[in-house]
């Protein structure tokens, strides 16, 4: 059994020596000092001899065990160490090499005039409010004094959710949560995404997005509907153009109005943009109605006020002079790269 002990020691450090891998290390341990292993097996033989050679060769079975456990530990290391080499050399980073640089992103055309357009009615004064996208017909429609018979309430024009949910048709109704919630003076615009089943085309989406604006206060006439909408047209398509106010009807709103703007694409000559009339239509607005004002519980003989509704993506389109509504939502690499 000596004789077979000292065979299988030698065998086992020729093989350790020889090993290259964490993998065959783990081979060879499991072969010679796992529970089934060769040299561990000799333990198992020791009742085969004589009570006066089992202590000297238990001692001489565990003493052979010991070295080439720890030989097989310093292999290990050894192993451990040439592969982390092997692989810090391997990813080794020239740092001589010129950089790669990312190409940086820009805002969308509709996040850039809506920025614009906080801008310049925060700089009168304005405070910027947000509502939820899924409504309640008493937040879009019955607050806004539109009667249950009005054709906006028609499933052709509003996406209903149930009986009484639906996606918002206007921003409008973050205005009645901000009469709710507020106190007069209130100056604010809202900002968001509004849902129609229009048909798709150059001029529609199902999808599309609003800024209303709502001023209430002691004195509020239309005098200063005008001198804000005025303002505002003049920041976004300059100083030289012309603002027109036509009588409109709304049910929330009176009186009601629209604004048109002289046509940025022929200055107001007449151009198959405008229909040859030198006008573009960009909001509608007017004074807040005194019911409106009464549901939201603000007296109506104290207060008074104005809202107003602009298209962001007309805007968009009208002051970036892009032909296809429909351009601002397919995320063409392409068209974005223009702005």
């Amino acid at each position: 059994m000596k004789e077979k002990l000292e065979a299988l020691k030698a065998e086992a450090v020729s093989a350790v020596n020889s090993v290259t891998d964490e993998k065959g290390i783990e081979e060879l341990r499991v072969k010679y000092l796992g529970k089934k292993g060769e040299i561990t097996s000799l333990l198992k033989q020791m009742g085969s001899l004589s009570p006066e050679e089992r202590p000297v060769m238990g001692q001489l079975v565990n003493k052979a065990k010991q070295e080439v456990e720890e030989l097989i530990t310093v292999k290990k290391a050894e192993i451990s160490k040439k592969e982390t080499e092997q692989k810090l050399l391997n990813e080794t980073i020239d740092i001589t090499m010129p950089g790669k640089s990312g190409k940086p992103g820009k805002l969308h055309p509709l996040n850039t005039v809506l920025n614009d357009m906080i801008d310049i009615f925060q700089s009168m004064g304005f405070d910027v409010v947000d509502g939820p996208e899924v409504e309640t017909d008493h937040y879009n429609f019955e607050c806004l004094n539109v009667p249950a018979d009005h054709p906006a309430r028609d499933m052709q024009d509003t996406f209903y959710l149930g009986e009484n949910l639906l996606l918002r048709t206007q921003t409008s109704a973050a205005q009645i949560r901000t009469m709710e919630t507020r106190k007069p003076p209130i100056r604010v615009i809202c900002p968001g995404r509004v849902f129609r089943a229009d048909e798709v085309d150059a001029t529609h989406s199902p999808v599309f997005h609003q800024i209303e604006g709502l001023v209430v206060d002691k004195g509020i006439t239309m005098c200063d509907l005008k001198g804000v909408l005025e303002q505002f047209a003049h920041e976004i398509y300059g100083k030289d153009t012309n603002v027109k106010f036509r009588p409109s009807f709304f049910p929330f709103t009176e009186p009601s109005v629209e604004v048109d703007v002289t046509c940025s694409e022929c200055g107001g000559k007449g151009c198959r943009v405008c229909k040859g009339s030198g006008w573009i239509e960009i909001l509608g607005a007017g004074m807040v109605h005194p019911k409106v004002l009464k549901s939201c519980g603000i007296d109506p003989d104290e207060y008074s006020g104005f809202a107003f509704g602009i298209g962001l993506d007309r805007l968009t389109t009208t002051r970036y002079k892009i032909s296809d509504i429909r351009l601002l939502f397919e995320n063409d690499k392409r068209f974005l790269e223009q702005f």
